[in-house]
């Protein structure tokens, strides 16, 4: 009942403005008229005139005015876009009557024509007498508003931008929030000591620590979607150390994606902290993939396999074949993507990717146009314990798909690597670098486009060191960074798939490709940042640990070997690497591996055999060499 009681409150103060109008512009002609008079005493003829005019012109006015819908519309809210319907309609209107006005004098009502100059006094008189009450309302509102405001949080806005404008004008709106804005902060010195919004730009983002303590402020908001990471990280380090809480608006990336709306304020995640400018497909390349064809991605209950499947889902594929080795993944996944896509067939097959039969058969059942393969066991100290494990499924697995790929000729294959795989130092590096050289032979020799992507460490991903740090800070620590040197490249999901999906689309076949993700990242800077964004003091409420590098791991990570012929892309964000030519008979000798590991061959013989595949693991980084990535070479020597 209550948004009915609303409308016919609406429909009731509508009804009020109607009958002023009538009573306001009504008289504007006789105003108008005293006007070009200069008094009342017109003559006979010129009163009859105005007269007539104005009952005439009346309801020509009111009409046009409820053909523009003005009596429909919350005045209490007018913004800029009422104003351009109010001057419309008034435009409209004074067009009609100038007509009647010209006109008049053949009706036989009066021997005169109402004068030009009335015509404009009287359109100018009918726009103010109609816009007034309106923005009075408006007014009135805002006031009462600011009346209304009572213990209210002080806001401190970095980013005098657009969507910092936007920001402004939704916390004024909505005094329930609690916020009140007292102005901006930004770099630009275009902006210093001038005005958005009615809010000083008060100066720089350095100005942060000095401005919440002068201007008592509670929260700063950071309102710039393009922001990189570092400047996040600068803005969030300086209000948590003035003992301010950060807030912030969403990315660039969901804008885009239609996920969010500029005005949605949200805590600061750690996403922030890396952003950088958003990994933008070629849609129709990647369209071509999947739209009205069958596609599977393998470990489609996995972090990256269930985001390609909801990507792919929005091409629109004529069946998408979710294949994973854990039931309840899979039954997971498909809850979610009958929930969203409910039109889209969707089909399950629960199967181990070593089983060559059994996913053989899948393969001929669904002949799938592209397949994305994500299966793989991940974790590096796990896998340094499970060797025969990480060979067998990381290995042989990819194997066992490649060949049903080849048998049911599939057209697009992708392969999901890791930067580990180059040079490796631990066995889930080695068996990605051999699964790399099995997409590539196959490629090369069957003349397939099947490609391999390289991801760094994927934010949010299950096992990923961000959830690992949340969950010691919830326990209250202490939290356990390996090495104070350890650097990673980080990268989140959704940037992780489109870079799957474009190789995909950009692939020849045999190339190896990898996404710009900047600069590493310190692994120990990212668990201050996480602790301080928990509204938390590193060392104060929350101690920080080193543990000692675990078997396996590298301080530093790379993304392309030495050897690789590195070239870019149609695509800014990706470079492209061809691999050296495979050695002879080096199938035949990761064949040899495979059957040693499916014999329960013992680890140290496995290991030798893995050595003798890759000579580059004994030649692993040493602790004391910093990587530089082939895109940051490119940067420095455009700067040189």
């Amino acid at each position: 009942m209550k948004p009915m009681y609303r409308t016919k409150d609406v429909r009731f103060r509508n009804r009020y403005l109607f009958l002023l109008d009538g009573l306001l512009i009504g008289s504007a002609p006789l105003l108008a008229y005293s006007i070009r008079f200069e008094g009342w005493p017109w003559g006979e003829e010129h009163l009859r005139t105005a007269v007539v005019y104005a009952a005439l012109s009346l309801p020509i006015k009111l009409a046009t005015f409820l053909q523009f819908g003005l009596y429909r519309r919350l005045w209490r809210h007018a913004s800029v876009e009422d104003m351009e319907r109010i001057t419309a309609a008034c435009a409209v209107a004074a067009a009609l009557s100038a007509v009647l006005g010209v006109a008049i004098a053949h009706t036989g009502l009066t021997t005169q024509r109402v004068p030009l100059s009335v015509l404009c006094l009287d359109a100018f008189l009918m726009a103010a007498m109609v816009s007034s009450p309106r923005f009075l309302a408006r007014l009135a509102s805002r006031r009462a508003k600011c009346r209304r405001r009572g213990d209210e949080k002080q806001v401190l806005i970095a980013g005098a931008g657009a969507a910092g404008q936007m920001i402004v004008k939704e916390l004024l709106a909505n005094p329930q929030l609690g916020m009140r804005p007292v102005g901006f902060v930004d770099d630009d010195a275009r902006k210093h000591n001038h005005r958005l919004g009615d809010l000083p730009v008060f100066g720089p983002l350095s100005s942060i620590p000095d401005l919440v303590s002068a201007r008592a402020v509670h929260t700063v908001v950071i309102a710039m979607p393009r922001a990189s990471g570092q400047v996040v990280r600068r803005v969030v380090r300086a209000a948590s150390e003035a003992g301010a809480e950060t807030r912030t608006v969403p990315g660039l990336f969901e804008i885009i994606a239609g996920r969010v709306a500029v005005s949605m304020l949200r805590d600061v995640q750690i996403q922030d902290l890396l952003r950088r400018d958003p990994v933008r497909i070629d849609l129709g390349a990647v369209s071509s993939l999947a739209t009205d064809r069958t596609v599977m991605v393998t470990g489609a209950g996995g972090s990256i396999g269930l985001e390609l499947c909801r990507q792919l889902a929005l091409l629109n594929p004529s069946k998408l074949v979710l294949l994973g080795h854990g039931e309840n993944s899979i039954f997971e996944a498909l809850l979610e993507l009958r929930e969203q896509f409910p039109a889209l067939p969707l089909i399950s097959v629960i199967a181990d990717v070593r089983d060559q039969r059994r996913v053989g058969e899948a393969f001929e059942r669904y002949r799938p146009h592209a397949v994305f393969h994500a299966a793989a066991h991940k974790h590096v100290p796990l896998m340094e314990e499970n060797v025969r494990e990480a060979i067998t499924n990381n290995v042989g697995g990819t194997r066992s798909i490649v060949d049903a790929s080849l048998q049911t000729d599939v057209e697009h294959f992708v392969f999901i690597s890791t930067d580990k795989a180059v040079r490796p130092s631990s066995m889930m590096g080695a068996t990605k670098r051999l699964a790399e050289m099995v997409v590539q032979h196959a490629a090369l020799t069957q003349q397939r486009n099947f490609v391999s992507v390289r991801f760094g460490n994927v934010l949010g991903s299950r096992g990923s060191v961000v959830p690992t740090f949340l969950r010691q800070i919830r326990a209250s620590g202490p939290v356990t960074v390996t090495h104070a040197e350890m650097r990673r490249y980080f990268m989140t999901i959704p940037e992780a798939v489109q870079l799957v999906l474009q190789a995909g689309a950009l692939g020849r076949g045999g190339e190896v490709f990898v996404l710009d993700m900047g600069d590493p990242v310190k692994i120990v800077d990212l668990a201050a940042d996480l602790v301080r964004l928990s509204g938390l003091q590193l060392g104060v409420d929350i101690d920080l640990r080193f543990t000692g590098i675990r078997p396996g791991e590298k301080l530093h990570e790379e993304v392309f070997f030495s050897g690789e012929n590195v070239v870019p892309t149609e695509h800014p964000k990706v470079l492209r690497a061809r691999n050296e030519a495979l050695e002879s008979g080096i199938v035949y000798r990761i064949s040899t591996l495979l059957d040693a590991a499916e014999n329960a061959a013992c680890d140290e013989e496995l290991r030798e055999l893995v050595g003798s595949l890759l000579p580059e693991m004994a030649k692993c980084p040493h602790a004391d060499v910093i990587v530089v990535s082939p895109f940051e070479r490119e940067r420095q020597q455009a700067v040189s």
